[in-house]
């Protein structure tokens, strides 16, 4: 699969200015980001892209005071775990029970829950503050002997911290390949079997049997358009973990999962990012249907 690397040059260049350049692009069909100097790269497989819409977004950048340019180019073949490791890939831990690292990491903090990952160009690392979120809400979850499905799974380390937690059976899904082959990578990497890794959107969804518990870590747009496929595999008692968005978009989301028969328990908030927990209450997922 042939990819292409924008370079994001941001004026000023923050991590305020940066995350908001990595939401909109993943909007727009982009997977997969790394810092660099004076901004950001940002990977999309060469089929997908469309820099009328590219230019749209820069146009329409929704930050006062904020200038954003790019270049584009081919991207070349990389070891792309030399690449996270020359771009300071560092061991990340979570709640001091969780600690997630790559292979090429020595001396790594003793947690309840290690996750060993190769990276590659797929998305969800644990440093980005949603993926952090939802790893924390599942640290608090009762997951033993749930089954979960993990949607825009990355590099499936949500769908692995659930198996190791005592979620079974699992189920992890990616539109993107590379990050399918990733996730297959990583669970054979952690020595996980109950995890089956699929290629597709919500529309794998249809005539599933019921989850227990869904994690939804992917952008505000998707979720709102994928929320019913979410809802009609849920059964009363069942849980959604969703994150990917920003904390003034809980409304939009909150009222979407609402008006599908789910509950709103809680959310929780890192520099901006939101993580939301919803469920499917009896009375409400009798009514709907």
């Amino acid at each position: 699969m042939k990819y292409l690397e924008v370079t994001f040059t941001t004026h000023p260049c923050n991590e305020t200015v940066n995350d908001v350049v990595s939401a909109l692009a993943g909007e727009i069909g982009f997977e997969s980001f790394v810092e660099c100097e004076g901004g950001i790269q940002a990977y999309i497989q060469q089929t997908l892209f469309d820099e009328e819409a590219l230019k749209e977004m820069v146009v329409n950048f929704p930050l006062p005071d904020t200038r954003i340019e790019y270049t584009i180019k081919e991207a070349e073949d990389k070891n792309w775990n030399e690449e996270w490791e020359k771009n300071f890939f560092q061991p990340i831990v979570i709640g001091d029970r969780c600690c997630i690292h790559s292979t090429f990491h020595k001396d790594t903090p003793k947690t309840e829950y290690e996750i060993l990952i190769n990276p590659q160009m797929a998305f969800g690392t644990g440093h980005h503050e949603t993926t952090s979120s939802i790893i924390s809400e599942l640290l608090e979850a009762d997951l033993k002997g749930k089954s979960v499905l993990d949607m825009g799974c990355g590099t499936s380390i949500l769908a692995i911290l659930a198996s190791m937690r005592g979620a079974n059976p699992v189920t992890a899904i990616d539109i993107d390949d590379w990050c399918v082959n990733n996730s297959k990578d990583n669970i054979a990497l952690n020595h996980i079997h109950n995890i089956t890794v699929e290629l597709g959107d919500a529309n794998l969804l249809k005539g599933r049997k019921p989850f227990d518990v869904i994690i939804a870590n992917i952008n505000r747009n998707i979720l709102l358009a994928d929320l019913p496929h979410y809802a009609a595999c849920m059964h009363p008692g069942s849980e959604i973990f969703m994150s990917g968005f920003y904390i003034q978009d809980i409304p939009f989301i909150r009222e979407k999962a609402e008006s599908l028969g789910m509950k709103f328990i809680h959310h929780r908030e890192k520099n901006n990012w939101a993580a939301v927990h919803h469920e499917i209450i009896p009375f409400l997922s009798m009514k709907r249907t």
